[in-house]
């Protein structure tokens, strides 16, 4: 069974990439997040394109930003929309989806972005992540939490850490409220598999950043320990970052109880010359300010 994860950046604007890459990867379960699309123009868009690959699907949209989805050939059933009980800024969020796919509970996060440490963004950011870790501490134990959690775990998933000292996605409370999710049961898998690589799948799309692999690993699939013990690959997909017209992430790919390519490395292919760059970085939401931040 393969189980991934991307944050496309748009659907719509991905889709010569996407259905290229679900015929090339075969996914058993696709989490999408930042579909931008609302339920019904994804609906139009892709219900026959996924039907066609025995896709079935479930969708949680908006049409202008935020959106999730659980591609599945394996069984969708006990769909639930967002998260209950969880936060909104101020109303809820198109950012959680779950369900159950080949007997494993599925989530599909984008988790919010939390902007600057100082703002209320950040303390929503934090209110959902413990939200989402009081649904999955209900159980079951067979799951899996897949998607943009907009943290990187430690120092060792950003390619500078000096760079990115009193913003988001490295701050103290952010990776407690990780920690506190994975408290739950959870296991960073492709971490568990490649403990001391250099794995990232998000690069800013500024010129030579993503080839130089100047990134950040903010894109996670964590999975509980009947889920864990299954994994036999775990890998981030780079050569979809490659190319015309590619999100500013990379798909992340589970392979449980068989790996159809093999235990070929943390990443698919291999960066050709790491670089390491001191300065202020860029994170996903430095562009200014708006509701479609990430």
């Amino acid at each position: 069974m393969r189980v991934t994860t991307w944050n496309v950046n748009s659907v719509k604007q991905r889709l010569p990439r996407l259905l290229p890459w679900l015929d090339q990867r075969r996914p058993d379960v696709l989490c999408l997040q930042e579909t931008k699309l609302g339920d019904a123009a994804f609906t139009e868009l892709l219900s026959k394109e996924l039907a066609d690959r025995g896709y079935e699907y479930a969708v949680h949209g908006e049409a202008r930003w935020n959106g999730v989805a659980i591609l599945s050939r394996v069984g969708l059933d006990d769909v639930v929309v967002g998260i209950p009980d969880g936060p909104g800024f101020p109303h809820p969020e198109a950012r959680a989806l779950s369900a159950t796919c080949g007997g494993i509970r599925v989530h599909s996060v984008y988790v919010p972005n939390g902007r600057t440490p100082d703002s209320d963004h950040y303390q929503y950011k934090l209110a959902w992540l413990a939200a989402l870790r009081d649904t999955v501490a209900a159980g079951p134990d067979a799951v899996i939490v897949a998607g943009d959690i907009n943290i990187a775990p430690t120092d060792a998933d950003v390619f500078d850490p000096d760079a990115f000292v009193g913003q988001t996605h490295v701050t103290a409370p952010e990776r407690a409220a990780l920690a506190d999710l994975q408290a739950a049961g959870l296991h960073d898998v492709v971490r568990d598999h490649w403990p001391d690589k250099r794995v990232f799948s998000y690069w800013d799309y500024r010129a030579g950043m993503f080839h130089q692999d100047l990134g950040m690993r903010i894109d996670l699939v964590l999975a509980g320990t009947p889920v864990a013990d299954r994994v036999k690959a775990a890998w981030v997909d780079r050569h979809a970052r490659k190319g015309t017209g590619p999100s500013d992430h990379a798909p992340v790919i589970v392979d449980l109880d068989e790996a159809p390519d093999g235990d070929i490395g943390p990443v698919v292919p291999p960066p050709s010359a790491p670089a390491t760059r001191r300065g202020k970085a860029r994170l996903p939401q430095a562009a200014p300010a708006t509701p479609d931040d990430k």
